[in-house]
């Protein structure tokens, strides 16, 4: 090993830095750095110099890059890396031991997270001083946790001096001058009890699926307690898997740091954007990647920021991986062009005059826009009309909370003021009776939302009308990509310019179910609306599900 020099106080410099605006960081990582700076001057635990720079001198004297233009050449940490594996192995309790037993660290796409976790399981493996070390690298599927353990090997490899300890046997590698092992481990939460971990590195917790997530990280966390100084060190970037441990580790994390914790042992380090509207500002960027011009380019971003801004799905993609901003498994739907493609059609019901419809209805459950539905086909294509209802007395209110010219739908013939304070339903009966009886556009079956109000359902089926419920919800999965590939066809298209329709078809997004093809249809942000895709994907439904029982439909089409 290299001669020892002194080892500045990373942990200090990297909180004056940050705190003064030198180094930028969010919200949570400077706070985190208040918390642990104000417990080492309260003495709640003790900084350990000569252990910090032990761990430093060893991952910048014999850990190398094992991919990339730097391969092979040893790794020079950055400042904030130098604070955290201060934090990580510096910080000790009264008894001379480590703080903290597990640690979670948070951070965006290519700032070399798997590198630092395969040079902190090198350093635990080689020279943390305990006799029969083992160090695991687990992820739900074999491969998944392949890839932190073999950064770790071809690491080891790349170095002589660790390299020449070492052996590589089937499933793991081992070390005999000090009995130790590593090896990556699949999902298994029943043969998980039987392990004794010196390091256990969980990769990519944000993909951690549920129960079996959960469950599987509470096995490996029980197990350190047999080991003096064992660590659980956990590094993802955000995900869309909801109630798994990301997020139950995301609320510790906060929970620790604002001080409403009694936790004790465990390290967060949350390197998050802190205002979402500037996911694409380079300087906000950096609280997410803070190797941001390191191994991370300007340029790089730049590019991702450009694709992100011309693709709705990319910006989501972006925002959970760039930004580390959780996306809920929802992803932006259609894109800009794909919707744009659906119009242009400048169509009236005359042109529809004597024709058989499927209808659709989604009826607003307070005070806010109803959407009705009507779809023909016509030379192989489906072909929609949609109609909008809002209550004439929130006509004010709701232009200036969606910043929408909701007077000239009215005039253009789009929306009908209807009711007061709440849409009068009759007005929406009245629509389906007005394409019957002015066009002779007759409906073979409508298509409601189940909460929809009972009375209209009544109402329509006392008239003739065939209604059936439909569940918005996943079982409508085949239906949406029905529809998904329709409009990128050009089969399913807006018969007039709506507007109004064409907002509401940017304000979809897909939910999807982690492990499944299951989708459903949900907003792209808390105050969009989609009403207007929902009473289509209950009309599409119509179709979906009956469209070869009706052969007037078919001998339509032949015409």
């Amino acid at each position: 090993m290299s001669k020892k020099a002194e080892t500045p106080d990373y942990i200090l410099t990297y909180y004056q830095r940050i705190s003064d605006g030198t180094e930028i960081a969010g919200n949570w990582i400077i706070k985190w750095y208040k918390f642990i700076v104000d417990g080492l001057q309260e003495k709640r635990f003790f900084f350990d110099k000569k252990a910090a720079g032990k761990a430093i001198r060893f991952i910048e004297n014999f850990c190398r890059h094992h991919e990339g233009p730097l391969a092979p050449q040893l790794i020079k940490l950055e400042l904030w890396q130098k604070a955290m594996i201060s934090i990580i192995f510096g910080i000790m309790d009264s008894n001379g031991d480590r703080q903290f037993r597990e640690v979670f660290v948070e951070i965006a796409r290519k700032n070399g997270k798997t590198l630092l976790a395969a040079a902190i399981a090198a350093y635990m493996m080689y020279m943390d001083g305990e006799y029969g070390a083992r160090v695991y690298f687990v992820a739900p599927k074999l491969d998944q946790s392949k890839l932190c353990f073999n950064a770790f090997m071809q690491m080891i490899q790349k170095e002589p001096e660790l390299s020449d300890l070492t052996k590589k046997r089937r499933t793991d590698i081992y070390v005999a001058s000090s009995n130790s092992s590593a090896q990556p481990l699949a999902f298994s939460y029943q043969k998980s009890d039987g392990l004794n971990p010196l390091l256990t590195v969980c990769d990519e917790i944000s993909s951690w699926v549920g129960d079996p997530g959960l469950k599987q990280y509470e096995v490996l966390k029980s197990a350190l307690g047999a080991r003096r100084q064992p660590m659980l060190l956990s590094i993802s970037t955000a995900g869309y898997v909801n109630d798994g441990i990301y997020d139950e580790m995301v609320k510790r994390a906060t929970a620790v740091i604002a001080g409403t914790s009694r936790e004790t042992r465990f390290a967060p380090f949350l390197y998050q954007i802190d205002d979402v509207t500037k996911w694409n500002d380079i300087n906000e960027l950096k609280k997410a990647s803070p190797n941001l011009g390191v191994s991370v380019s300007v340029d790089y971003m730049l590019e991702e920021i450009a694709v992100a801004e011309s693709s709705l799905s990319r910006k989501v993609e972006f925002l959970t991986k760039m930004c580390n901003v959780k996306q809920n498994s929802s992803l932006a739907w259609l894109t800009s062009a794909e919707v744009r493609g659906c119009f242009g059609n400048n169509l009236t019901l005359e042109d529809f005059r004597h024709t058989y419809a499927l209808g659709g209805i989604d009826l607003s459950m307070t005070t806010d826009l109803t959407a009705a539905v009507a779809v023909i086909e016509k030379d192989g294509v489906s072909y929609f009309f949609t109609q909008f209802f809002l209550p004439r007395d929130k006509l004010q209110e709701a232009t200036a909370r969606d910043g929408l010219p909701y007077d000239i739908y009215i005039q253009r013939g789009f929306l009908t003021p209807s009711g007061e304070q709440v849409v009068d339903y009759n007005d929406v009966y009245n629509w389906f009776l007005m394409l019957q009886r002015k066009y002779e556009i007759y409906m073979i079956k409508v298509g409601f939302d189940r909460y929809s109000a009972q009375y209209l359902v009544d109402q329509m089926a006392g008239s003739g009308f065939v209604m059936e419920s439909v569940s918005q919800g996943s079982n409508l999965t085949g239906v949406l990509i029905d529809m998904e590939g329709m409009i990128r066809d050009g089969k399913l298209q807006c018969a007039n310019d709506n507007d109004l329709m064409k907002i509401h078809m940017l304000d979809a997004a897909l939910k999807m179910e982690h492990g499944t093809n299951r989708r459903r249809m949900v907003k792209l942000t808390a105050k969009a609306h989609i009403d207007g895709m929902a009473a289509l994907s209950d009309a599409i439904c119509m179709r979906h599900n009956h469209y070869s029982a009706f052969p007037q439909l078919q001998n339509r089409r032949q015409r």
